[in-house]
């Protein structure tokens, strides 16, 4: 019989095109609170705030909608933050001491010849006045330094050291002591050139920088820690470190002040911690003082805490994590007489708090971005696009908090509103899963659902006995200081086992499916009103009373037998237990047929929450299995298993290498054909991949879980069917047959036949994989080769109905593999072998449709693979051909690749406004880098974390559609009139920036051509390390208003200008 090879074709240029028509990816928009924030600025005139991070990120916030972000070249620490006002330009400083000005350059403090490094050069802190044209600089020597703005040059006549206030201080006070480094600067809020010098021992001091002399000593003893002006300048307060703080007055002709006028240490008389920041806010009524530390240090020491006082109001916010700094809401204006604060904003170690100082009792006010995602470890998640309206309202009004008007509210947001809504689902380790608006560019938190309430768990309140509110002498003791728990971040989880492991959702039918770490599934329904009920549970034995196996892992939670009150919202309808207590490692969920099934290390089983009946239990353990049974919480794992089992795989390797093919002449026949065969075809080299073990430890856990209705006993007949994929590469497909399914559609629940009738299932197919690879996922296709809709869509009429007349086929996912069977005889019909090919292994897996951007009509169903390497694969289905791989994530960044969530749906059915081209969000640049872009719309996308509180989101479509989503007005004294900046990025990363205002740029002007650029560029918007730090100036803008000779020179010397060195050293 003779073998006819084909050698592989080249390249299709139109399928090239089409290619680029599709796919495109994109890093988007990094969602939740910054890792390990490190600074804090406020812009008063514009109304943005700016976080610096450790990492060297600087984001700057808005109104929701309205978010600038970038990167320090040298990602080292941004310790301070200083806003030019009115400019979206900002004074930096890194830990190393250097202080960086956009566009300008770095500057550092010379140190003493021949001294390598000084720290008497030391920058400890920045002061910009208010004209933004000199910045002055303590440091640790006690010297201040001037620099002149914008062009940070070091005037040396008004340099002022540590010397020359000595000699202006009474014998007394000098005593040979140094004054020690500057801690701070503070310049007078009615006299201009008026500046406060505190120096760490106590001594302040008020310099006029235009006489450059000494105005007024003020003789302080104890060391200090922060100063600030009253709203008059007629007094200051100092904080300092014994825990205390001191008001001082600021008198003419007085130029010796010994005594402040009072002396405070509020949680005294035992000594206490430092307060490192204080701030004195003034009113109409009296003034407002807010203070962080000054704690008792035996008592309290280890609170993070921050007061506000105000006549007889004391209020302590007690914090989980620590202070970062913290700033207020309030009035700047000259001609106003108090500062009348609005609002606290508080940055902490792992999240941001709001407080509102114009509502009695001081509450906090609900974010709408900067959420904290790991308030509690995320443990999963789940994202569900094109939200019914019905079931999004219904979701915001169950989580409506508290409501009030968010102070962060510069720049104007002018995104239309989506024309669907997506929600990102959250488990976590307390127990809870929270609902997310992942709409548009800020990550908005609608609602909170907890399901500890199901159970008694060892911190139920209403089990202790003891209850502190019940004891007057508890009372008594807690009412000082008045603590008041503030914040949402609790790392802490009262129970591991209430850990939410799988989330499943039907949008349609407004059931919830969550499962636990000790095997409990709750099906959730969503009610409007609040109610006490009781909980159904069933127990299902998945070892199915197999002997020889004893669980060794953590009992199971108990749940609560009596009623118990639930909120609006999802509430539970049953509780499912799955015995052994192992965690649950695969849910589905499919509300048409009423059915839920679910997996563990042990097994699957399948649950009628209708008529609360378990339909099935099947036990997919190994007899060598026994580490299965310990449980990830078991803490009686013996070394000697892990040894031996270690042991034999070694001997196992050995002895099949030792293993030798008996020569014969026939054998030697096949290898010389196989050998020319291999010269004859064209194939790319694959590796070899040896089969594992049946006996591996963990092989009967459970890793997918997937219903479909299709063709599994005969190619005539179609009907319900459940299938689930093992650890060990095995399927196993069940034939259902549900009551009221078959040809026709589910009926309705009021009949009692269907009723009394129970779900049946049985063993249709088995399908052992030959190198026993763990399933990562199973989907079945239509005859069209399209993926089945989810349930609801086709019997409504919300999708197009599935090919039911020709064969179908299921995909298997493997770790090693892609592979499509045809149904129901299960053939091989088309397989790609990616371990083979490329060396990884699949993690995760999706089905996606990407739509073209230049034909509205046109649209392909593609299969996504994100593997351990971090790359993205896509291949065409169902002929799994290869079509485009991107990098997306270090594949250092292990739970990076373990939290990636796929979006499900791609916008095939927008319509884009016109032919011109779509448009992305585009933030702001420094040095002409283009740094993240903002989406907005729902399109193939995914989300995974970079940090434990930020999601990275990406979009691999070429197709988006978005408009210019917010305006910035800056407030340029060089300018006629205040300028707006719109600022959009074309979907091929060119730059396209409007003004509007009375300007002299003529409007033909205002727009760049359209730069195709690699994923490879320094343009790309896939570039992780941007040499961005996200401020927008004019100078950014004139940029991009050239012609377009001009603009072409520009992009091609960005490389040169990198090389360059920005570093200004003044000798």
């Amino acid at each position: 019989m003779m073998k006819f090879r084909f050698r592989r074709q080249g390249t299709d240029p139109q399928r090239e095109k089409i290619k680029q028509e599709l796919f495109a990816f994109n890093k988007t928009v990094e969602h939740g609170f910054p890792h390990q924030p490190s600074a804090l600025a406020y812009d008063p005139k514009l109304q943005l705030m700016a976080i610096g991070t450790k990492s060297g990120a600087i984001k700057v916030y808005g109104a929701p909608g309205v978010e600038f972000t970038g990167l320090h070249r040298d990602c080292t620490a941004v310790t301070q933050i200083h806003f030019m006002p009115g400019q979206i330009m900002a004074v930096r400083l890194m830990c190393d001491g250097v202080v960086s000005l956009q566009e300008v350059g770095n500057y550092s403090l010379p140190g003493r010849p021949g001294i390598e490094s000084c720290s008497a050069t030391r920058v400890t802190v920045l002061l910009l006045l208010r004209s933004s044209d000199l910045l002055c600089i303590g440091t640790e020597g006690g010297g201040v330094y001037f620099l002149q703005l914008p062009h940070l040059s070091l005037k040396d006549s008004q340099t002022l050291l540590q010397d020359q206030i000595t000699q202006s201080l009474p014998d007394d006070y000098r005593c040979g002591k140094s004054l020690g480094p500057v801690e701070s600067l503070q310049e007078h809020p009615r006299q201009p050139g008026k500046i406060l010098i505190g120096y760490s021992r106590g001594l302040v001091v008020l310099w006029d920088l235009g006489t450059c002399h000494v105005e007024q000593l003020f003789l302080g003893k104890q060391q200090l820690e922060s100063l600030v002006w009253e709203r008059s300048g007629n007094l200051f307060v100092s904080s300092h470190n014994d825990g205390g703080y001191s008001v001082w007055p600021v008198t003419c002709g007085n130029t010796y002040n010994h005594q402040p006028v009072s002396s405070t240490i509020p949680y005294g008389p035992f000594p206490c911690k430092a307060i490192s920041k204080i701030l004195w806010r003034t009113t109409q009524t009296s003034p407002v003082l807010l203070y962080s530390g000054g704690m008792p240090r035996a008592s309290y020491g280890d609170r993070h805490c921050l007061t506000i006082q105000q006549d007889k109001d004391h209020v302590t916010l007690d914090f989980t994590s620590r202070v970062i700094d913290f700033f207020t809401v309030h009035s700047t204006e000259q001609e106003r007489e108090f500062d009348d604060p609005s609002a606290l904003v508080v940055l902490l170690e792992e999240e941001l708090v709001v407080i509102d100082l114009q509502t009695a009792g001081w509450p906090s006010l609900p974010t709408p971005y900067l959420a904290p995602l790991h308030s509690s470890a995320i443990t999963c998640s789940c994202h569900i696009s094109s939200v019914p309206p019905k079931l999004w309202e219904r979701l915001v009004n169950a989580g409506k908090a508290q409501q009030g008007s968010w102070p962060i509210c510069g720049g104007k947001n002018m995104a239309p509103p989506p024309k669907q809504q997506e929600l990102l689902l959250t488990g976590h380790e307390d127990g809870t899963v929270r609902f997310w608006d992942a709409s548009g560019v800020a990550l908005t938190p609608i609602y909170k659902l907890g399901t500890a309430n199901v159970f008694h768990t060892d911190c139920d309140p209403s089990d202790d006995p003891q209850d502190p509110g019940n004891d007057p002498d508890m009372q008594q003791e807690e009412e000082w200081p008045p603590f008041k728990k503030v914040g949402c971040f609790d790392p802490y989880s009262d129970d591991p086992r209430l850990g939410i492991q799988k989330i499943s959702l039907c949008k349609y039918s407004n059931k919830l499916v969550v499962a636990g770490t000790a095997g409990q599934v709750i099906v959730l329904g969503l009610s409007d009103e609040r109610s006490d009920h009781s909980v159904d549970v069933s127990v299902v034995d998945l070892l199915q009373d197999r002997e020889g196996f004893t669980w060794k892992g953590h009992d199971r939670l108990e749940p609560r037998l009596r009623p118990a009150p639930f909120p609006p919202g999802f509430q539970p309808l049953v509780l499912v237990q799955c015995m052994p207590p192992a965690s649950v490692t695969a849910v589905a969920l499919h509300a048409e047929w009423n059915l839920i099934a679910f997996g563990t290390s042990h097994g699957f089983g399948l649950f009628d929450y209708h008529r609360r009946n378990a339909v099935l239990a099947r036990c997919t353990l190994h007899p060598n299995d026994s580490l299965a049974m310990e449980g990830p919480l078991s803490r009686v794992k013996s070394l000697k298993k892990s040894l031996r089992q270690s042991f034999r795989r070694i001997r196992k390797s050995r002895v099949s290498g030792k293993k030798r093919t008996i020569t014969t002449p026939t054998s030697k026949v096949q290898e010389a054909n196989a050998a020319l065969a291999e010269q004859e075809e064209v194939a790319p080299v694959q590796r070899r991949i040896e089969p594992r073990s049946a006996d591996d430890s963990l092989s009967g856990v459970v890793r997918c879980l997937c219903f479909a209705d299709t063709f599994l006993r005969d190619g005539t007949h179609h009907g319900p069917t459940l299938w689930a994929g093992t650890n060990s590469g095995s399927v196993y497909a069940y034939a259902l047959e549900v009551p009221g399914v078959g040809s026709g559609r589910v009926c309705e629940r009021g009949g009692a036949s269907e009723s009394s009738v129970c779900v049946e299932a049985v063993l249709g197919k088995e399908i052992q994989l030959m190198h026993r690879a763990p399933v990562v996922s199973i989907s079945v296709l239509d005859g069209r080769g399209k993926p089945l809709p989810d349930p609801y869509e086709a019997s409504q009429d919300l999708a197009i109905a599935p090919d039911m007349t020709n064969a179908h086929s299921v995909l298997i996912a493997s770790e090693e593999q892609l592979k499509v069977f045809s149904l129901p005889k299960v053939s091989a019909k088309t397989k790609f072998k990616l371990t083979a090919h490329e060396g990884c292994r699949v993690r995760k897996v999706a089905l996606v449709v990407f739509s073209s951007t230049a034909q509205e009509d046109y649209s392909e169903h593609t299969l996504v693979c994100l593997t351990n390497m971090g790359d993205m694969h896509l291949f065409n289905i169902p002929g799994l051909r290869p079509q485009v791989r991107y990098d997306c994530i270090r594949k250092e960044d292990i739970s990076g690749i373990a939290s990636c969530v796929f979006t499900k749906n791609g916008p095939g059915e927008e319509k884009t406004r016109g032919e011109s081209p779509s448009y992305r969000l585009f933030l702001v640049t420094f040095q002409g880098k283009v740094p993240n872009c903002l989406t907005c719309v729902c399109f193939p996308s995914g989300f995974y974390l970079i940090s434990p509180s930020e999601y990275e989101r990406f979009s691999l479509s070429a197709k988006v559609v978005t408009e210019p989503l917010f305006s910035v007005q800056l407030d340029r004294p060089l300018e006629p009139t205040c300028v707006s900046l719109l600022v959009m990025v074309r979907c091929r990363n060119s730059l396209s920036f409007t003004l509007t205002g009375q300007t002299e740029a003529s409007p033909s002007s205002l727009s760049s051509p359209t730069l195709d650029t690699p994923l490879d560029s320094p343009l790309s918007c896939a570039d992780l390390t941007l040499d961005s730090t996200g401020e927008l100036t004019v100078e950014d803008v004139r940029d991009f208003l050239t012609t377009v000779d001009e603009a072409e020179n520009n992009l091609k010397n960005i490389k040169e200008e990198e090389g360059r060195s920005t570093g200004i050293l003044i000798n």
